[in-house]
């Protein structure tokens, strides 16, 4: 897969026409616009092609199959291998008004039999399964009786024994064009290289694909490194966290133990977080997701076992505590942060213990291959986290692509560490749970003498301090209550506060301080279905009438 093809020009006429499309976008979605590229992916699913994306995270992935699954008339297969990403895009369909399904073991017999019977009378636009469940011979037979109308495999790196995230059951993906040779199938992922992109079109037979690669740099995304240690690490941490007070914030351990560890150190200082890991009950690890993307609680501590499938949009930080295995790996979770288009920091605090334990687990291996990959994906993050070298060209460069600039502006190589970030302090004081701390300096500030340093595409920069002051100029009592009346009508129907609007919707609201219905039909997020479904309660807490 080269790094950019467009849809072959005899092969790119789509029956629907650009009006129609943008109707579906702004009546579901409540945008006027489509983001870059989306409308030739979305064109080429509908054409009946084969399509093969990879796109960042925040790019708009799953638009791109869910519109067009919402206007071609039939059923749309999605193959997710995650129950927590189901769930989860089934339940904002829902909220759209999108008729879709999902079958998965959390589903119990009566539930899977009705799912069943409805699909085969075409109930649904879409419809979510795990790959364990396409590999069922009952599966096969019963999707045949499905009126289908494409394929789209989502995390497709999974096929690959190339990727760091490789799945034995996504092996069988490969019969999908034997047992079903006149559906076309759209495959898309976010983090894949040259060779695990090749080997996808390999693995999937795909039809003379049209190609969408997606350049890996996140304007939006600022990656600050630090090596520290077990001393210096949690007082960053904390000043870290002190610059996101209020904001949704994904902190990840390496270990239980730590996760266990930080969080009653966070609690010591006065910061509400909920722990979240596999050897937790489900009920309770449920429970704590479900308060952080409720925001109800705004710092989640993790394993890795945290975050595939999540799509909340308003993560204004990530931070890691130890050295991820591979670039794949940290590109995946870091970029979980931002996924709005507003900034947001990506923070590595690693310790040379961290390679130590890398090191270790990579000796207990047998396989000779595996082996040499995983010390080949050990030097490379080595030499990500050690190097004088951009973070962002790096990861760039990694994944096949070939950035035209050589310094990005928005990491700590190219810009020097904030100036908060590099602060002399003794130990934080302990406050009580809820008593507002001092300000520290503003986000985004440089450390002294950095100047010299910074890239010359100052644009990326600008549009960070733009948005930034955007915010700070929005009336916030008026963004507060729209905060409060979505929190606890999410908390009511027990979903994801970013199912019922976003944040940037949210802003958009403030900022335009409509006074009638039709006002918000001109808010970007806001589109028919949603101001029909939201439009008085919005009205209302605007006037502070709730």
């Amino acid at each position: 897969m080269p790094d950019s093809e467009a849809p072959r020009a005899n092969r790119s006429q789509s029956v629907v026409d650009s009006p129609r499309l943008l109707e579906a976008l702004q009546r579901y979605w409540g945008y006027s616009s489509f983001r870059p590229r989306q409308e030739a992916i979305i064109r080429s699913i509908l054409a009946g092609r084969d399509v093969a994306v990879v796109m960042p995270t925040g790019a708009g992935k799953s638009l791109c199959y869910q519109l067009p699954a919402v206007l071609h008339g039939g059923t749309a297969v999605v193959i997710s291998p995650l129950i927590a990403l189901m769930r989860d895009q089934q339940a904002h369909l829902t909220q759209m008004g999108i008729p879709s399904a999902a079958l998965h073991s959390g589903c119990d017999g009566a539930v899977q039999s009705e799912v069943m019977r409805n699909a085969s009378r075409g109930a649904y636009r879409l419809l979510y399964l795990s790959p364990e469940r396409l590999a069922r011979p009952d599966t096969i037979a019963w999707l045949k009786r499905v009126p289908l109308s494409f394929f789209a495999i989502d995390e497709a790196h999974c096929i690959s024994e190339w990727g760091p995230e490789f799945r034995p059951e996504y092996h069988q993906l490969s019969r999908l064009r034997e047992q079903f040779p006149a559906q076309p199938i759209a495959a898309f992922t976010a983090s894949a290289t040259r060779r695990v992109r090749q080997d996808i079109l390999q693995r999937l037979q795909l039809r003379e694909p049209d190609k969408f690669i997606f350049s890996f740099d996140r304007p939006n995304l600022r990656y600050i490194v630090r090596q520290t240690d077990s001393r210096e690490q949690p007082l960053l941490l904390l000043r870290s966290l002190r610059q996101f007070e209020g904001q949704n914030v994904i902190v990840y351990a390496s270990t239980i133990r730590m996760v266990d560890e930080t969080v009653r150190l966070l609690e010591t200082y006065g910061i509400a977080a909920v722990p979240y890991h596999g050897k937790m009950e489900s009920e309770e690890r449920e429970k704590n997701q479900q308060a952080w993307m409720s925001d109800q609680v705004r710092v989640l501590v993790g394993t890795l076992a945290f975050g595939l499938g999540i799509n909340k949009p308003s993560v204004r930080a990530v931070i890691h505590l130890a050295l991820p295995k591979s670039i794949e790996q940290y590109y995946q979770e870091a970029g979980r942060a931002g996924r709005d288009g507003l900034p947001a920091d990506c923070i590595l605090l690693w310790r040379l213990r961290d390679a130590g334990l890398l090191a270790h687990f990579i000796q207990q291996l047998t396989d000779q291959a595996e082996i040499e990959h995983a010390w080949e994906r050990y030097r490379i993050i080595r030499n990500f986290v050690e190097s004088g070298h951009c973070r962002k060209r790096q990861i760039c460069l990694h994944f096949g692509e070939s950035p035209k600039w050589e310094r990005c502006g928005a990491c700590d190589v190219c810009n020097g560490l904030p100036e908060w970030f590099e602060q002399k302090e003794g130990r934080p004081k302990l406050r009580r749970r809820g008593v507002t701390p001092e300000p520290l300096p503003v986000q985004g500030t440089a450390k002294k003498g950095s100047a010299q340093r910074r890239s010359p595409d100052a644009g990326r920069n600008s549009r960070r301090e733009a948005l930034k002051k955007a915010s700070e100029e929005l009336p916030q009592e008026a963004l507060e209550r729209l905060k409060a009346w979505r929190r606890n009508l999410a908390a009511r129907r027990g979903v994801p506060a970013y199912h019922i609007l976003h944040d940037q919707t949210l802003m958009e609201i403030c900022a335009a301080q409509p006074a009638r219905l039709e006002q918000l039909l001109e808010v970007k997020g806001m589109g028919p279905k949603k101001v029909e479904t939201y439009g008085a309660d919005i009205l209302n807490a605007l006037r502070g009438d709730q």
